[in-house]
């Protein structure tokens, strides 16, 4: 796999690609039995992460933009555009309905309901075959390594880790290298939002890039520091890290040859 554009927002390797050439890697490292960590960048990512910084720099950890936040810094400190906006909650049902079998996928994060619901999601809505799942509150309290022995013995080829940021990046990066699965993807709050528990904005809101108002809306109180104080941090440190360039080590989606 080739090097391709990235675009350094405070210090990450933010790679510039679009759904369809994403979903073809993902699916041609599942194909080639590679391993991949996804991660979805958005403004409170950058913020919660950046002790994780070191540990996302490897080759095979790739980090895609998500919401108007990557936007803004790219052009206002960089002077450059990404070229679609990322986000789990549409690019995975994305990935799923392009692959020529049901990819097996196990799931971890969110209440024990909300992730019985968002089982059935994937296996009747996006037709995927689910081998495995685990909560993220009282299935967590065993011993990692029984989870992961677990994870590995289902065979996943996907494991979608539904724990919110920074916990998820850190639950991926801290065992990824004992986890089998070719695919492993942080994706917040995405279980509730299949599991019918969150709601999306009407797609105008979505189609001018306006979800994230809506959100904080319904949800006040859990996200007014998130689009304040946290934005205001993330812009602090774009300003601070305006002058980094991307890790050149880094692989990236966009030139995977297939």
């Amino acid at each position: 796999m080739n090097e391709e554009k990235c675009i350094a927002i405070a210090g990450y390797p933010v790679t510039r690609t679009t759904s369809p050439v994403l979903a073809r890697y993902l699916r041609q490292t599942v194909k080639k039995e590679r391993k991949v960590s996804l991660f979805f960048a958005n403004t409170n990512f950058i913020v919660e992460c950046r002790y994780l910084l070191g540990t996302m720099k490897s080759n095979s950890t790739t980090i895609v933009n998500d919401g108007i936040g990557l936007d803004i810094a790219a052009f206002l400190f960089r002077r450059e555009k990404f070229t679609e906006n990322l986000n789990g909650t549409n690019f995975i049902p994305y990935f799923f309905s392009g692959v020529q079998r049901p990819l097996r996928v196990f799931m971890l994060g969110a209440k024990p309901e909300t992730l019985a619901k968002a089982v059935e999601h994937v296996q009747m809505a996006l037709g995927q075959t689910v081998v495995g799942k685990c909560d993220g509150y009282t299935g967590l309290e065993h011993d990692h390594a029984e989870l992961i022995d677990a994870i590995n013995l289902s065979h996943a080829e996907v494991v979608l880790v539904a724990l919110g940021n920074p916990i998820q990046e850190e639950w991926i990066l801290l065992n990824r290298s004992k986890l089998h699965a070719n695919v492993v993807i942080g994706v917040g709050a995405l279980f509730e939002f299949w599991s019918g528990e969150k709601t999306r904005a009407p797609i105008f809101l979505q189609s001018i890039r306006l979800e994230w108002l809506y959100r904080l809306w319904l949800e006040p109180r859990r996200l007014i520091r998130r689009y304040t104080i946290d934005i205001i941090q993330f812009l602090i440190a774009c300003q601070k890290h305006r002058g980094d360039r991307p890790n050149r080590s880094i692989r990236h989606a966009t030139n995977l040859k297939v």
